[in-house]
């Protein structure tokens, strides 16, 4: 029997999916160089976490501006690393960041704020507590390939305003991305360390983990978040996850259906079907449709598929980002065939995909049960409020929904019936966009939260700080040495603060103020 040992790769190479073109070539790091960009980040830390949150505001505010004044450079680059239009990488991978930063620049200090806290009787008992936060240390990143800017640069400047540092490890198959984000916090003159990056492949995500980073933030698959957190869980690193989606959009038969069509399919196909949050099941009332799925497959098949670095906007469907993500399309489209499903699209050359519409399909097929990731949209029909939401309710995820109807007080109704983090009425996909709400799935769609009060609060530790004001001037009832007035004092305290008879409540009162003076002498040398 022959073993044959295949040497992982030195390099990676940087391919535009749509051309072939070679962008560029980088180190698939190993695990010392990862452990060095780590010890980098804590070095930096120790200053970088004494700066005020104004200041580290400033920083940030200075960045948003370097991004601005190159915005069509930068979407550039991450138009032809994905294949896409530039047009489409400045709207969902650029553009949000601008607001994202401005947010937490001039936010994170009232967020962040010390907060006293009532302590009920404690407080009457001479002690008083207060909240602070203060930073994890090091946040180690790990992003995915579909978002290679907005999804890393929004969770580095959370932490990087709450005092933490950064280490980045970015997709395998957009590298230059990540490159270009170091190269825009040094070229904006952040101190040395703040943001690490660190290329490489699926191994150089495993030494992150167990580098010694303090905290975990991982974007992709679940199976792949599973295996980081299985690894993470032996160094007792904790982790924010956000994972796969199959995110349903429920359609009445009030709807404006031009409308509504026209946002069915950008749902489905932006960014060529490759977000987490896309319109991966659609359901339609029975009553609308016929008209629904026509009109759909009317525009869908206006689309313009293809890639051109000279015209930004000449194309809505750029290509897929792989060869093994091609596959797993296929697959969806090949099951939905076979078992008798009518798919409209869905041709295939090279890595473009023809948007497929797919029809006649129930949840017992992959392309209604596995997350795709593709220009795949599988339309059903329901008839009842209730099948709707069952329909809905019936994945293993839960990242967002859209409920789409006139009548708002139905939409809130249903809205409140599934079970997934977010659920827009009338809308989809935008959310990840908005920074002042959290970001962040159920089930298996993840764990923990990112954007929002919420994600700024992953980024920090909680420090409760408690104050006895008497703890100098006299000894705590309830010290050693323990004694029968101590006790009968106990009791009296237990009456006097919590029972209902106000006549028992004197009665303890005056208990307290019998053996007080006694206890409040005994102490252990006596």
């Amino acid at each position: 029997m022959r073993t044959e040992i295949v040497e992982r790769p030195p390099i990676l190479r940087s391919i535009n999916p749509a051309t072939g073109e070679i962008l560029g070539e980088f180190k698939n790091m190993g695990e010392e160089e990862v452990k060095e960009a780590v010890k980098k980040a804590k070095k930096a830390q120790k200053d970088w976490g004494k700066i005020p949150i104004k200041e580290r505001g400033r920083w940030i505010l200075k960045l948003k501006e370097h991004i601005r004044k190159n915005i069509e450079d930068i979407a550039d680059v991450i138009s032809k690393e994905k294949g896409v239009s530039r047009f489409e990488a400045l709207i969902s991978d650029v553009f949000p960041i601008l607001d994202l930063a401005d947010f937490y620049a001039k936010n994170t200090e009232k967020i962040l704020k010390r907060e006293k806290v009532k302590i009920g009787v404690w407080n009457i008992l001479g002690r008083e507590s207060y909240i602070e936060y203060f930073p994890y240390g090091v946040i180690g990143i790990i992003s995915p390939w579909n978002f290679p800017f907005s999804i890393p640069m929004g969770q580095i400047i959370i932490a990087l305003m709450a005092g933490n540092t950064c280490v980045l490890k970015p997709s395998e198959f957009t590298p230059k991305t990540g490159i270009l984000i170091k190269e825009l916090f040094k070229d904006t003159g952040f101190p040395e360390g703040v943001c690490e990056v660190v290329t490489g492949d699926g191994l150089t995500g495993s030494y992150l983990v167990k580098s010694g980073v303090d905290k975990i933030f991982f974007t992709g698959s679940t199976q792949t978040g599973k295996i980081i957190m299985k690894t993470a869980a032996e160094h007792l690193v904790p982790v924010v996850m956000e994972l796969g989606g199959k995110d349903p959009m429920i359609v009445f038969d009030d709807v404006d259906i031009d409308i509504t069509t026209d946002a069915a399919i950008f749902g489905a196909f932006f960014n060529t079907g490759q977000v987490c949050a896309s319109v991966e099941r659609l359901y339609v009332h029975k009553k609308i449709y016929e008209e629904f799925k026509r009109a759909v497959i009317e525009k869908t098949k206006k689309l313009r598929v293809g890639f051109s670095s000279s015209e930004p906007w000449g194309y809505e469907i750029g290509s897929v980002i792989s060869e093994k993500q091609l596959m797993k399309i296929k697959e969806h489209i090949e099951d939905a065939k076979e078992k008798g499903a009518e798919v409209i699209g869905g041709e295939i050359e090279n890595l473009f995909v023809k948007p497929a519409v797919i029809l006649n399909v129930d949840h017992s097929f992959k392309v209604v049960r596995e997350e795709t990731f593709g220009p795949v949209l599988p339309i059903m029909p329901f008839e009842t409020e209730d099948e709707a939401i069952e329909l809905a309710n019936d994945s293993e995820y839960g990242l967002t929904a859209s409920v789409w109807t006139k009548d708002i007080k139905r939409a809130k109704r249903v809205a409140e019936k599934l079970q997934y983090a977010t659920v827009m009425i009338n809308d989809n996909l935008i959310t990840h966009a908005i920074p002042q709400v959290p970001w962040g799935g159920v089930k298996n769609s993840g764990i923990g939260r990112t954007h929002g009060k919420e994600g700024l609060l992953e980024m920090v530790q909680v420090r409760h700080v408690h104050t006895n004001k008497l703890g100098q001037k006299m000894r705590a009832p309830w010290w050693y040495p323990f004694s029968k007035e101590k006790y009968e004092f106990a009791l009296s305290l237990t009456n006097l603060l919590h029972s209902p008879s106000m006549k028992e409540k004197i009665q303890a009162f005056l208990g307290i103020a019998k053996n007080f003076s006694k206890i409040s002498k005994q102490k252990l040398n006596e």
